[in-house]
């Protein structure tokens, strides 16, 4: 599998590589609830930047809500600190709380047009409208109380939403998309949000699939290229982008997955070294913001010290001779509001006849939070996750707050693991 991706990669990675995004993902809130004010959003952005062994490529974040925490429609703070920082963003509108809440993130996203201008406009390279909202909508999803959710239907007019309120302002090129599992995107009944879509985001960790029997940390990347694969073909030319995937550090055995220091460093030589500058990307993450996460992914500690990534992140020649990634899945999307690396504008709108899945179960993550999932019922309902800090997610009386943390649920004391015993046929 790793040779297939590496011959079809071969006649595209040169374009790619001069527009690939790489970033991280940023929640709203600290470890205790408190709402992340300008100068801690600041304090990411410049580690990330400064982070030893990546040549400063870490210029992208991406955000989970517009508006700040502890606010009802008032932009998050990431907006100036990212244009002090001079860093792009991915903004993130949170879609699983209602019309109501929905408005308020609208509010949020006109409100920064108007007060920060170009300044603000220049550095967004995409849009966001939601993230696993359609998993936590599924059968599968329910079943396990993953959250609220919200289905295609919704999802693809909340993106229409969105681009009636960009029109007309220097965000109108602004590609628009939607981030969920895997999964989601290979379900068919999922079509009409890949159709509203510019471009469709991926979240994907090979350390949850128990399921396939072999989840060590030696199938971490052909796992990972399955799942990616798997996506490119069921999106109908759509740009993919990566915007999630890693492998803790530290927690729990997951199957035969061991977290550790050593097995993250692996995970990232397989995919990090593989995908960054050629696949828009965000990591997974840049450091842990809930302290009760049995699963820590984490690449600094809470003093942000980029001197001293807990692993090397240098991707040294040894470790990337073998560059795996389908032709399809680099990142085609170029112009942007902000023109740094593309945001799905011109991307094909011609739905694929079908999609014969690699057998990978589910695993995966949202809003920055991690979630096991008890085995059973396969399906094309879709991945797996949790919504923003283990709860049943956030209700249209109040703002959401996004942790950007990982958390393992438990139903009855009991870890949860795995999704689906295999994928089949699914079809637009």
């Amino acid at each position: 599998m790793v040779a297939t991706h590496l011959l079809a990669l071969a006649a595209s990675l040169t374009a790619a590589s001069a527009q690939a995004i790489q970033g991280f993902n940023s929640g709203n809130t600290f470890v205790n609830g408190a709402a992340k004010a300008q100068s801690d959003f600041e304090a990411e952005m410049t580690a990330a930047q400064n982070l030893a062994g990546t040549d400063g490529s870490f210029t992208n974040f991406r955000l989970y809500t517009m508006v700040q925490a502890g606010t009802t429609n008032t932009p998050i703070s990431a907006i100036p600190a990212a244009i002090d920082t001079d860093t792009g963003l991915l903004l993130g509108l949170w879609a699983s709380a209602g019309q109501a809440v929905f408005d308020n993130e609208l509010a949020a996203l006109r409100s920064a047009i108007q007060q920060y201008g170009s300044d603000f406009t220049s550095r967004v390279i995409g849009i966001s409208v939601g993230s696993e909202d359609l998993y936590r909508i599924s059968p599968t999803g329910i079943a396990n109380e993953a959250g609220i959710g919200a289905g295609p239907d919704v999802i693809a007019n909340y993106i229409r939403q969105v681009r009636e309120v960009i029109a007309g302002t220097p965000l109108s090129g602004a590609g628009v998309g939607h981030v969920d599992t895997w999964t989601a995107w290979v379900n068919g009944s999922n079509s009409a949000v890949v159709q509203a879509s510019d471009w469709v985001g991926m979240n994907a960790f090979p350390y949850f699939q128990a399921e396939v029997g072999d989840n060590s940390i030696e199938q971490g990347g052909p796992l990972f290229f399955d799942a990616y694969d798997a996506t490119v073909g069921a999106v109908g030319g759509k740009p993919v982008w990566i915007t999630e995937t890693g492998w803790p550090y530290q927690g729990p055995t997951v199957g035969v997955a061991d977290a550790s220091v050593d097995n993250a460093q692996s995970y990232w030589n397989q995919v990090a070294c593989r995908v960054l500058g050629n696949i828009n990307t965000f990591w997974y993450t840049l450091r842990d913001a809930n302290a009760a996460n049995a699963a820590s992914f984490g690449i600094l500690g809470d003093d942000l010290d980029a001197s001293s990534p807990q692993w090397d992140l240098s991707c040294a020649a040894e470790n990337t001779t073998s560059t795996s990634t389908s032709a399809s899945s680099t990142a085609t999307a170029t112009g942007g509001a902000g023109g740094r690396g593309g945001n799905g504008n011109g991307a094909s709108t011609t739905e694929d006849s079908g999609l014969t899945a690699t057998p990978v179960p589910i695993q995966t993550n949202v809003n920055g939070s991690m979630t096991l999932f008890p085995t059973g019922g396969a399906s094309a309902t879709g991945g797996a996750s949790s919504n923003p800090t283990g709860s049943t997610g956030p209700t249209p009386t109040s703002p959401p707050v996004f942790e950007g943390a990982a958390t393992i649920s438990k139903v009855n004391g009991a870890m949860l693991l795995g999704a689906i015993a295999g994928l089949a046929l699914f079809a637009f």
